[in-house]
C-alpha cells in the first residue's frame, strides 16, 4: 500500500509532467502561429538545438548510424544567435524558402521525464525529457512534408518559467526528403 510519501511524490511527478507538456503545447502554438520572436523567449541563452544525419549501417556498426556532434556534419547544429539569425531572415519576407510561408503542425506524443536536477533550493531546477514528434509542413498547392521522430529536451527552470536549455532531434529517416530545413522543431 502506497504510503502518503509515496502518494505525494506521485503527485509532483504528475504535476510536472503536466507543466512540461504545457511547455512544449505553448511551443508548438508559437511556431504553428509564426510568432517565432516570441518562440525565441522560450529559449535559454546557451540552447543547443542538434540534429544528427542518420545512415544505414549495418547491425555490427549501429554505433555509426548517427553522425557525431562536434565532429560529422548534421542536419542542424545550432545556438541562439544561429536561431535568431534564421528568424530574422523570415522577417523580412524575402527567404526563398519560406515565401509563401509554410503553414505547420507541430504535435509531440509519448512524453517522459528522463530526469530532474535539484537546485540549491531543492526545487527541480532542469528537467530531461523524451517524445516523439510529429511535424507537418504544407506550401503552396502540393508541397507537404512530414518529420517524424524523437526527442530529448532538457528545460531549465528560470525567474520567467521553463526555457529550452537543449534539443536532440532525431528523424526517423536517414534521406531528408524535404526540399529545405527552413522551420524549427
Amino acid at each position: 500500500m502506497a504510503t502518503e510519501a509515496d502518494r505525494e511524490a506521485l503527485l509532483a511527478r504528475l504535476l510536472l509532467k503536466a507543466d512540461v507538456e504545457d511547455f512544449f503545447a505553448h511551443e508548438a502554438e508559437l511556431l504553428d502561429a509564426r510568432r517565432f520572436e516570441d518562440w525565441l523567449e522560450l529559449m535559454a541563452p546557451d540552447v543547443k538545438v542538434w540534429m544528427p544525419i542518420a545512415r544505414n549501417v549495418a547491425d555490427a556498426d549501429l554505433e555509426r548510424e548517427l553522425t557525431a556532434e562536434g565532429v560529422d556534419a548534421n542536419w542542424l547544429d545550432e545556438g541562439l544567435d544561429t536561431l535568431r539569425q534564421r528568424v530574422k531572415q523570415l522577417a523580412t519576407g524575402v527567404h526563398w524558402a519560406e515565401q509563401p510561408p509554410s503553414r505547420t503542425t507541430h504535435m509531440t506524443a509519448n512524453i517522459r521525464i528522463l530526469e530532474t536536477t535539484a537546485g540549491p533550493d531543492g526545487d527541480v531546477a532542469e528537467i530531461r525529457t523524451r517524445c516523439n514528434f510529429m511535424l507537418y509542413r504544407n506550401r503552396l498547392e502540393d508541397e507537404q512534408d512530414f518529420f517524424i521522430g524523437k526527442r530529448v529536451d532538457v528545460l531549465r527552470r528560470t525567474e520567467d518559467g521553463w526555457r529550452l536549455a537543449r534539443r536532440e532531434i532525431y528523424l526517423d529517416q536517414n534521406v531528408m526528403l524535404a526540399k529545405n530545413l527552413s522551420v524549427f522543431f
